[in-house]
């Protein structure tokens, strides 16, 4: 069996997922739309230029779930759903997935969006496992704080190490590991895979790519 990891935003989505997620909730007013959309857009773009302070960053995007009871919650991630991803899925990047599982490799998203807003789009891929940043629970609720490493960067290492080693196995116990990504941020994990696949790249990653020789996949043109 061979391992098969994907990014979820920009890579198998044609958008960030906890961007819009932000925006979201800013267009149904369960925030303060000026202040949502100054912060997400200046950590978006430090996010671009690979200098995201993660910790500030979670504290600004999961306080939202701190304030609300987690019913109403799931309603609103229940109509994120409909307006936002279900339109975003791509024949390609569901088709790319659905190769990987009729190879029979292990599929896993890894991604830093948060498991709030992850955990019910990665069963729209068909993928069973993912690793996202985890959100603290008070209860049935949301403590509005990450908890653990957050999968961002080299936490992806962390966090997929961890995963591996609570199944029995190791990244190096597979024939071949593959990780599609988008960013350069996600570099320490393209490093550390047989197949690192730079996946409708930015800038920064294209330049790698190129230099390297890694395979260069456009799912969105």
């Amino acid at each position: 069996m061979d391992l098969a990891l994907f990014d979820l935003d920009h890579t198998l989505l044609p958008l960030d997922s906890d961007y819009e997620w932000g925006r979201f909730l800013a267009r149904i007013g369960a925030v303060d739309a000026e202040h949502q959309q100054r912060e997400n857009d200046r950590f978006y773009r430090d996010y671009q230029a690979g200098r995201l302070d993660i910790q500030a960053f979670l504290a600004f995007q999961l306080a939202p779930l701190a304030a609300h009871p987690p019913a109403q919650l799931r309603r609103w991630h229940d109509q994120y759903m409909a307006e936002v991803i279900e339109p975003a899925l791509r024949p390609a990047a569901l088709a790319l997935v659905e190769r990987h599982r009729g190879q029979g490799d292990l599929c896993v998203i890894i991604t830093s969006t948060n498991d709030f807003v992850t955990g019910p789009i990665a069963p729209r891929f068909g993928i069973e496992h993912l690793i996202a940043t985890r959100v603290g629970r008070n209860g049935e609720g949301y403590t509005g704080l990450a908890e653990g490493t957050p999968s961002f960067r080299e936490g992806k290492i962390t966090r997929l190490d961890q995963w591996l080693a609570d199944r029995g196995t190791a990244l190096s116990a597979f024939p071949r590991s593959t990780f599609y990504s988008d960013s350069a941020n996600d570099l320490p994990l393209l490093e550390r895979v047989t197949d690192p696949v730079a996946t409708n790249p930015d800038d920064r990653l294209a330049s790698v790519a190129r230099e390297r020789g890694w395979p260069i996949l456009s799912l969105f043109a």
